[in-house]
């Protein structure tokens, strides 16, 4: 959890910006809500290297250098990024870190930088890598490891900015910490529901030791309407993306930063016991296991240390009613009634008992519940099974029949 320079600033940033934004992270509450890291993004290093073969802040933009400014930032009891390429340049065509992966991860370390966010641009020509892009990660993850040994500091966290090419889903854990599962995000609707359509294909991913990153966080920018901001934080935080803020914290109004700081919504997504995601149960508008960018599953739920989460997500363009039978997600147990806690209302709804309802669903919005055992169902129910398939009678008597 943190904040990410570009969504909000793209090149235009300097050691002004980046030391107030970390002030208001304080200030504004979101440190004590978990955002932890600064991370600088694109842009803050001259165009070319210096005669050692170095990259160099830019010293218009950074005069103090950025040693100074991650002491600040850690003096704030804030943790500090920065960002480079696996090729020849970086997206905007500063130094990437190709053949220099050893020196920049020494230099990185030595300015206080404690992750590394780690882009796919300017590749070289296949006959000067003789590797994929798996490979020009694992180049820059052996030189994190061999400085974090040879030095007896900690390794660099490395987040794997390879925007879901060559799925990376499958291999990236062995490397780093997060790795992007898609093309960069976008500040309005369709990008949100684009990219949780293709994530919920590999949810399985996910776990404490690595994490499907689906890009920074878009709230507070662009068209996106409270109801699209809120189900877009909540799938991200659910499905235990990397939550970096990316919009003008000094502008940010007060929805913006209740988003933010859901308190219970960020319980889950910093669990400490079950580090998985939720996964859908149902799609709801398509066939189960049906690909739709712009209508993707709207019934999931998940593991979580005090109960099972649940995320509706109403994809239609006007309000919906949104029914589930309990049992339908796998971690409810068949014949137990559960307790209903609102995780947006911050209200707990009584007890279900079989199949929840929610009502008028507002359109792209989101309901997250948290659903605790609370015993064993009413007695006499009929049908005495939840779901018919082959309930069955001790005397061998089908009641689906």
């Amino acid at each position: 959890m943190g904040y990410n320079t570009w969504n909000a600033y793209h090149c235009d940033i300097d050691e002004g910006l980046i030391l107030q934004t970390a002030q208001l992270i304080k200030s504004l509450k979101l440190a004590d809500a978990g955002y932890t890291y600064v991370n600088i993004d694109d842009c803050y290093s001259e165009r070319s290297r210096n005669d050692d073969g170095d990259i160099v802040e830019d010293a218009t933009k950074f005069p103090s250098g950025m040693k100074a400014l991650t002491d600040k930032i850690h003096n704030l009891g804030l943790k500090a990024g920065i960002y480079s390429d696996s090729g020849w340049f970086t997206c905007q065509l500063y130094p990437g870190s190709f053949q220099n992966e050893a020196r920049d991860v020494k230099r990185f370390h030595d300015w206080g930088f404690d992750y590394l966010k780690y882009d796919n641009c300017a590749v070289p020509f296949d006959n000067i890598t003789r590797e994929n892009i798996m490979g020009r990660y694992e180049r820059v993850a052996n030189a994190i490891t061999d400085f974090s040994l040879s030095s007896g500091t900690p390794p660099l966290i490395l987040s794997m900015c390879q925007w879901g090419r060559e799925q990376g889903w499958t291999w990236a854990r062995r490397y780093g910490q997060s790795w992007r599962t898609t093309d960069d995000i976008d500040p309005n609707w369709q990008s949100i529901v684009k990219i949780l359509n293709q994530n919920s294909f590999y949810t399985w991913a996910t776990d404490f030791y690595g994490h499907n990153d689906m890009d920074i966080l878009e709230v507070g920018n662009g068209p996106l309407t409270y109801e699209e901001a809120k189900s877009h934080f909540t799938a991200w935080a659910l499905l235990k993306s990397p939550l970096l803020i990316g919009t003008h914290l000094a502008s940010a109004t007060k929805e913006t930063l209740e988003i933010l700081t859901n308190p219970e919504i960020i319980a889950i997504h910093q669990d400490s016991v079950v580090g998985t995601s939720i996964s859908p149960f149902r799609w709801g508008i398509n066939p189960d296991w049906v690909s739709n960018n712009t209508h993707p599953a709207q019934y999931w739920s998940g593991e979580s240390q005090n109960g099972t989460v649940f995320m509706l997500l109403n994809t239609l363009d006007e309000p919906a009613d949104m029914f589930f039978r309990l049992t339908e997600s796998p971690w409810i147990r068949a014949g137990r009634q559960y307790t209903v806690r609102d995780l947006w209302a911050h209200t707990d709804n009584g007890t279900a008992v079989r199949n929840f309802t929610a009502y008028a669903v507002p359109p792209h919005g989101v309901v997250a519940l948290l659903l605790q055992d609370a015993g064993n169902e009413p007695d006499d129910l009929w049908p005495p099974c939840a779901v018919l398939e082959w309930c069955m009678n001790s005397n061998g008597t089908r009641i689906d029949q």
